[in-house]
């Protein structure tokens, strides 16, 4: 079996557009900052056995992806950056747990971290290109079955 990663990152891309909360949604990270609204970038950020789900003849993978969210610092609101996020935010998070296996792409969202990390976000600043952000960055741990064969 071969990792369909064109495919997650598409269906983790289409959770963030159909949210509503996004001005635009990347595969990388934005090359401009976003001058209003929020923007939302995923990118894969490592992949490796899922120690404890593997059988003896193929290894399960756990997938971590990054998926950021971005809100310029230079608004006409700065109270309202923070909840801004946290709804976008939130609204991320209940549509990881509400579609388990995206679509039926992997086995599973590790929400609670049985194979590593779980489903986190971590607030933060972020300085490119000139100017300032407010970022939250999730942590989206994807447990995919039985990718690697194990040759003996």
């Amino acid at each position: 079996m071969a990792l369909d990663i064109r495919t997650i990152l598409s269906a983790v891309e289409s959770h963030a557009l159909a949210s509503g909360h996004f001005v635009t949604v990347n595969g990388h990270e934005p090359l401009s900052p976003p001058t209003s609204g929020i923007t939302a970038a995923v990118w894969v950020e490592q992949i490796g056995p899922a120690r404890g789900a593997s059988g003896l003849t193929s290894t399960s993978t756990r997938l971590a992806l990054f998926v950021r969210l971005y809100s310029s610092l230079v608004q006409q609101e700065p109270d309202a950056i923070d909840p801004d996020l946290m709804t976008a935010l939130d609204a991320l998070m209940a549509a990881y747990s509400g579609d388990f296996e995206l679509g039926g792409l992997i086995r599973n969202v590790d929400l609670l971290g049985a194979y590593g990390d779980p489903l986190s976000a971590r607030a933060g600043y972020l300085a490119e290109a000139g100017s300032e952000y407010r970022v939250m960055t999730i942590t989206l741990p994807l447990i995919v079955n039985d990718l690697w064969a194990q040759v003996a």
